[in-house]
């Protein structure tokens, strides 16, 4: 598969040349709003590099997170894909800023989850079990589905947690499109199912710790014990 890997320090070299260069007005549109993001990350040391995909990805997630050799990739899957576009038009105007920032910080909340070794982790205290009627191979199954819930949900509250910060003026409504785009044609349970947590913040001082990952974590527990 090809790709473009773009580092922090090239990319602020040649930023104006490549986005005219490179990028399409979509992808150029998304990176803008993620930056305030990505210049965190960067302040932070974290090992984040950008990855524009040139080939048409239909289907996928628009901005998407991998991890590879030790590093986060914040990957853009906007070629040939209506969705990149489509959610751009389900976000207010004066909200598409925050919203991308807020997107970006999710996939941020991955990052570092990666980076301590907890992808897939419960902390101490807690575990789960698949129901006994389901045969191995689905046990197996559910208990992955749950693992990406979870990972799911601690993403969604570091992207709000970076709302707080940042945008205090706009979180109500930042966090009820968020509920609303979870609520969309919901499975209970299912890999994107992150109500319960997201029902713990909805004020912004259910997220007041000065780092965004502590604020995440702290609410992320109390979802799991409540859910």
């Amino acid at each position: 598969m090809r790709q473009w890997v773009v580092g922090f320090v090239a990319w602020m070299l040649c930023a104006s040349a490549c986005v005219a260069a490179d990028l399409t007005p979509t992808e150029t549109r998304w990176l803008q709003g993620a930056w305030p993001v990505i210049a965190f990350a960067r302040e932070a040391k974290l090992p984040l590099d950008i990855v524009v995909q040139p080939q048409p990805s239909p289907g996928a997630a628009p901005l998407a997170l991998a991890f590879i050799d030790g590093r986060c990739k914040l990957v853009l899957s906007m070629r040939g894909n209506a969705e990149a576009e489509a959610t751009l038009e389900r976000i207010e105007r004066d909200l598409l800023g925050a919203t991308l920032e807020m997107m970006a910080a999710h996939e941020l909340g991955h990052c570092q989850r990666y980076l301590e070794g907890a992808w897939y982790r419960f902390p101490a205290g807690f575990a789960i079990r698949a129901p006994a009627a389901l045969a191995a191979p689905s046990q197996e199954a559910y208990l992955n589905m749950q693992a990406t819930r979870r990972e799911e949900a601690y993403a969604d509250l570091v992207g709000l947690a970076w709302v707080r910060q940042r945008h205090a003026q706009k979180y109500e409504r930042l966090h009820a499109w968020l509920l609303k785009e979870r609520a969309e044609d919901l499975i209970p349970g299912s890999h994107h199912d992150t109500l319960a947590w997201l029902r713990l913040v909805g004020h912004a001082d259910a997220l007041t710790h000065a780092s965004i990952f502590s604020a995440a974590a702290a609410r992320w527990t109390d979802g799991l014990a409540a859910d």
